[in-house]
């Protein structure tokens, strides 16, 4: 026995001792929970609730993060692609279109542009079409800040990279129009792209000029329609503002000018890995008339100048223990408050119930009026053939154990005048 008591007085016994002390997660035994039908109820809407939050959060954790960054654009060599799509209300013989770089390049060496002599009024549905990318565009460059992510994060532009559709029926009469499309490589250098009148021809020591001597007046119209202008790879998420542009005009000779400003973009989504390029765009036009001091050079020019920053956007998931936290958080969250709103509830109903005597109040009414009943004479004999104890009675511990002291005593004394008999 000693060693046993030894044994519990170690320092193990002390440590197990104070660690169980700490306990913040106490058991208690089943026979001390009351379930009812209210707190049942509660629960399966707790765990109906949760389980809803945790499949949104599952699914808000699912979708991915987009990051922006700038940084300076290192790269020093390179090409920028210039793709375009539109139509001047001019006949392809009379029109000329290149590139002109700070380089003093060769215009041929950047590549050519297909030139289709076409109608310039649309059919039904071109028009139709046509319309709705405008109406796309104009949208997308209002509210860009509001929804880049959706467009960057989707990855297309449905509505405009579908292209113009054909035309269901070829108009009568000769063409009125050229459409000039395709692709050019230039340097990224800053340049200018132009639509002049009259095909270009080289010029020493360097450039070019477009011969329009044969002209007459009545063969100039710039009135132009852009379907698609941009630089670098396509890429979701990039705007291109010229998409869906129009300029009429009344006048001969007029010049339309286009101020660029292209920024290098880095994509690097799940649905895209690309290097593309944006740009912002400012448009001025005015008629060409010499005799009233406005001179100049009729025609569509787009002059372009790189921008020194670079644009990173990459698409990034959400930090794992982010996700595990919020997770905590719901399901401790709901319990402590579904638990608040259960006390609360039960509190006010007991105050109702109590205050205008209904359920279990009105019971106990009906049980003391019926005791209030008995006569005192049945009360007393039942009291004294030990049959009825006070109902306001209660469990006294202190009362027990005074009478299993005197018990105890009575035993001791007993054997005490036992032994005293027997040595006698």
């Amino acid at each position: 026995m000693r060693r046993a008591a030894v044994a519990s007085k170690s320092p193990t016994s002390k440590a197990l001792k104070v660690v169980k002390e700490l306990d913040a997660f106490p058991k208690v035994p089943d026979n001390f929970k009351e379930t009812t039908v209210s707190g049942g109820g509660i629960s399966v809407v707790t765990f109906v609730f949760i389980a809803i939050l945790m499949i949104s959060e599952v699914r808000y954790y699912a979708n991915t993060l987009l990051k922006f960054d700038y940084e300076v654009d290192k790269e020093v060599d390179g090409k920028i692609k210039i793709n375009v799509d539109m139509t001047v209300a001019m006949r392809c013989e009379h029109i000329g279109a290149d590139v002109l770089d700070q380089t003093g390049q060769d215009t041929h060496s950047f590549g050519s542009l297909k030139m289709d002599n076409t109608h310039y009024e649309l059919s039904p549905r071109q028009q139709q079409y046509h319309e709705i990318t405008q109406q796309v565009n104009q949208y997308m460059r209002d509210e860009y800040h509001a929804i880049q992510e959706l467009m960057w994060l989707s990855g297309h532009q449905p509505a405009l990279k579908m292209g113009m559709p054909k035309r269901e029926i070829e108009p009568e009469g000769p063409a009125d129009a050229c459409r000039i499309h395709g692709t050019l490589e230039v340097n990224k250098v800053a340049g200018n792209f132009h639509i002049t009148a009259g095909k270009s021809v080289p010029v020493i020591p360097r450039g070019h000029a477009h011969l329009a001597m044969m002209l007459r007046t009545s063969d100039y119209n710039f009135t132009h329609r852009i379907d698609h202008f941009s630089f670098g790879d396509q890429s979701g998420g990039v705007i291109n503002p010229l998409d869906g542009e129009e300029q009429l005009t009344t006048h001969n000779y007029h010049l339309y000018q286009y101020f660029m400003k292209i920024v290098p973009t880095e994509v690097r989504t799940y649905s895209h890995q690309v290097d593309t390029y944006q740009y912002s765009v400012t448009e001025r036009s005015r008629p060409i008339n010499h005799a009233s001091g406005s001179h100049g050079v009729p025609g569509i020019f787009v002059k372009y100048d790189v921008f020194a920053f670079k644009i990173r956007v990459r698409e990034e998931l959400r930090p794992f223990w982010q996700f595990l936290v919020r997770l905590c958080g719901i399901a401790g969250g709901v319990f402590v408050v579904s638990g608040l709103l259960h006390d609360s509830v039960g509190v006010i109903v007991d105050v109702l119930c109590c205050r205008f005597k209904v359920g279990k109040y009105n019971q106990e009414k009906k049980g003391e009026t019926l005791l209030s009943e008995g006569s005192e004479s049945d009360l007393l004999k039942m009291k004294e053939n030990s049959l009825y104890t006070d109902y306001d009675q209660t469990y006294n511990p202190v009362h027990l154990a005074e009478q299993s002291i005197n018990s105890n005593s009575g035993n001791l004394n007993n054997g005490q005048d036992l032994y005293n008999s027997g040595d006698r």
